[in-house]
């Protein structure tokens, strides 16, 4: 029987190494294929339309006020008190640490399924700040400086990154899709779009001693990244409002709303270490070919 490490390193350049040419290809699959509502479904325990679309308007606007105040609260997080956290250099992260934080976001999705939508201006932000703090964890763990205000706005961007629809949803709703959402859904696409954003953000918050969440150039910066985590959030109510799901239930999809942004993340501070090992071109054009291939 071949060896499977050899047949999959062969696909990469000899200039990666074998565990990061690995690395890179789980990173691919991780980014290009978000498994937010097949995680929420197999915890549900049953099939449900995650699209969101039909949501009523009422719940759609409590949905957008709540996605915006809880991307306003991650980043007062990320630029107070992450600064306090051990910075890079820490061991990585263990399985007790993410389990702990998905249990924690569980706990939380059990107030939001047995109280409903009352809740989730409550909910919502207290699972997103549990959710940060993951993601700065595993970003510490792939080499990235939690001191350094572009490090927490990378952590924020994850939210955005995981509000993408999956290449196969792109393929099943391309008469709902439009070609502009079909061309910016792609990783490198989305930080593309988000480049200016970020750095922008990014500079404000390392020239300023006191933050102000409502300087026009953050308040951009949320709205940008509030716009693609309210499309995950949307499915997270969707699942919730099923009739069966109750606190258990929505425990359930809490728990996979961690794991899913907690893979996300995982996959973009591996390609971010990657490009500081190999050059950002190079990483790209390998991710590129190897999200083509998988097409």
């Amino acid at each position: 029987m071949p060896n499977s490490h050899a047949l999959d390193v062969e696909i990469l350049p000899n200039s990666f190494s074998l565990q990061d040419a690995l690395a890179l290809k789980g990173a691919v699959h991780a980014l290009e294929n978000p498994t937010f509502a097949a995680r929420a479904m197999n915890r549900v325990g049953q099939s449900i339309n995650l699209a969101g679309r039909a949501l009523p308007l009422p719940v759609a606007k409590a949905i957008a006020f709540a996605t915006e105040k809880s991307i306003a609260l991650a980043l007062h997080t990320a630029l107070r008190s992450l600064k306090g956290q051990p910075q890079k250099g820490q061991p990585r992260p263990g399985t007790t640490t993410n389990l702990m934080h998905k249990a924690l976001a569980a706990g939380s999705g059990a107030v939001g399924g047995l109280f409903g939508i009352a809740a989730l201006v409550v909910e919502l932000p207290a699972s997103t700040v549990l959710m940060l703090r993951s993601i700065a964890d595993i970003a510490r763990a792939e080499g990235e400086d939690l001191a350094d205000p572009m490090t927490a706005m990378n952590c924020l961007e994850v939210f955005a990154l995981g509000g993408r629809p999956s290449a196969s949803h792109q393929r099943d709703d391309a008469d709902g899709l439009s070609a502009q959402d079909a061309e910016e859904s792609g990783y490198f696409a989305v930080r593309a779009l988000m480049a200016k954003t970020v750095s922008e953000a990014a500079r404000y918050a390392a020239a300023q001693g006191a933050i102000n969440e409502t300087a026009p150039v953050l308040l951009r910066f949320i709205s940008q990244i509030a716009a693609r985590f309210g499309i995950v959030v949307s499915q997270k109510i969707a699942a919730q409002a099923v009739p069966i799901v109750g606190a258990l239930g929505g425990a359930g999809v809490n728990y996979a709303f961690m794991a899913h942004f907690q893979s996300i993340a995982k996959a973009h501070f591996t390609v971010r270490r990657l490009e500081r090992r190999y050059g950002a071109d190079l990483v790209k054009s390998e991710y590129e070919r190897l999200a083509q291939k998988k097409n």
